[in-house]
């Protein structure tokens, strides 16, 4: 619909030839969630006393558990999912754009209306929910701060899954050589940066298509790992793939927040890593020179090229910090999570952080949280087993690439990506 021109008694109006837009996509997402979940509760009733633990074993606060009327309290909570999908379906009518409160207190709501559905007669320790999704997002979240840099500088970065499972490999090795689990982070560092290396020097140098070259880094990578797991791990299992592990790093009084402390302040090197490099990242590609010549590099690089900046030497360089950063992530398998290094052990999730880089919108701090997401619904997949929910047991394994789906087609959109990216530049 074309606005008016604006005018002295209409100032508001938009220039002629302006096209109002109705932001469907949401409500429709949202209404069709709800829809899900009421036929959910319909068709699969429970009935009992869903009870939510708050408190902790290490806490120094005693809170009470929470106890909720199953039925009651889940369908109270799709009223109020209704009233919300109303709320944005009104906004998206009147041409604005749903806000993201709305979507993000949604999706609050909605995942506790199914932890409330799905815990009767049982138990849900918030805690150890949120710890264990704080925990196993650690890998996404540093493939796609990896993810974010390369295609900000104008690299499709899909070897993610390579550099995490490189970056495992060489953790655990270098680990268990030295006994010192710093020398493990470090050889992950390494492991990625020379995955991302062969990316780098295929696609900016050779100009070979930067989405065939990582499929082909991924599986060449997962064959190399394969091969020398077999080969050398094996036979020397205590020598080589017996890795010293981090441990937990308690910080005094913030540890003691009641349900965030243990949650937040109580993990590992790499968990507090993880919290740095998200704000150095996201501090450093919007306020500094670094930041905006990469930016310059993947949205213009004709234009950044005139100005005396070096674009392919800038997108090397920082394919390669992002393969580092990616590595770290690897090294969360082997130096955290798993005494040991496992064939195929990062069981695709570098295409998961891939997903989080695109519902991100390629910005560091909401690829962070898009992240986090993905590790909240592998983690409640394991919650859902340990409750024994009617729900078969081959949808739960399926639940972390259900969210992808959903989170990347149904809220991510037709969004814009850098404009370069993907695009190899040719000087001259």
């Amino acid at each position: 619909m074309s606005a008016l021109a604006p005018t002295a008694s209409n100032p508001g109006a938009l220039p002629l030839g302006t096209v109002k837009e109705r932001h469907l996509k949401v409500p429709v997402v949202l209404a069709l969630a709800t829809v899900l979940l009421a036929a959910l509760f319909f068709f699969a009733p429970r009935d009992g006393i869903s009870t939510f633990r708050l408190g902790d074993a290490s806490s120094a606060i005693a809170l009470p558990n929470v106890e909720l009327p199953t039925a009651t309290t889940s369908w109270l909570l799709v009223v109020l999912l209704l009233a919300l999908t109303a709320w944005a379906a009104w906004d998206a009518w009147s041409y604005r754009r749903p806000p993201l409160w709305l979507v993000i207190v949604f999706a609050v709501l909605g995942v506790f209306a199914f932890l409330v559905w799905a815990a009767a007669g049982g138990l849900v320790p918030v805690t150890g929910l949120l710890f264990g999704a704080i925990s196993l997002s650690v890998p996404l979240v540093f493939g796609a701060l990896g993810g974010v840099i390369g295609e900000r500088v104008g690299v499709v970065n899909v070897a993610i899954e390579g550099q995490l499972l490189l970056g495992a490999f060489s953790a655990a090795l270098l680990s268990s050589v030295t006994g010192n689990p710093f020398i493990g982070l470090i050889g992950a560092m390494i492991g990625g940066v020379l995955v991302a290396f062969v990316l780098a020097a295929f696609a900016i140098k050779y100009l070979v298509d930067q989405v065939i070259v990582g499929v082909v880094l991924n599986v060449l990578v997962t064959g190399l790992t394969g091969f020398l797991y077999g080969a050398l791990l094996v036979p020397n299992e205590n020598e080589l793939n017996q890795p010293v592990r981090f441990t937990r790093l308690e910080i005094p009084l913030l540890s003691d927040i009641p349900i965030i402390g243990p949650v937040l302040f109580n993990q590992t090197f790499l968990v507090y890593l993880m919290y740095i490099t998200v704000a150095v990242v996201a501090w450093g590609l919007y306020r500094t020179r670094w930041g905006l010549r990469l930016r310059a590099v993947g949205e213009h690089p004709q234009a950044a090229d005139t100005v005396g900046i070096k674009v392919n030497m800038s997108r090397f360089w920082n394919v390669s910090l992002a393969g580092a950063i990616a590595g770290v992530g690897g090294a969360y398998f082997t130096l955290v999570s798993v005494p040991q290094f496992g064939k195929e052990m990062t069981a695709g999730l570098g295409f998961i952080a891939l997903a989080a880089v695109i519902f991100g919108r390629w910005d560091p701090i909401r690829a962070a949280l898009a992240a986090l997401l993905f590790g909240f619904a592998t983690n409640l997949q394991n919650l859902l087993t340990v409750l024994g929910t009617p729900i078969p047991s081959e949808f739960m394994l399926m639940l972390p690439y259900v969210v992808t789906i959903i989170a990347v087609a149904g809220f991510a959109g037709q969004i814009r990506g850098p404009a370069a990216a993907g695009k190899p530049y040719i000087k001259g």
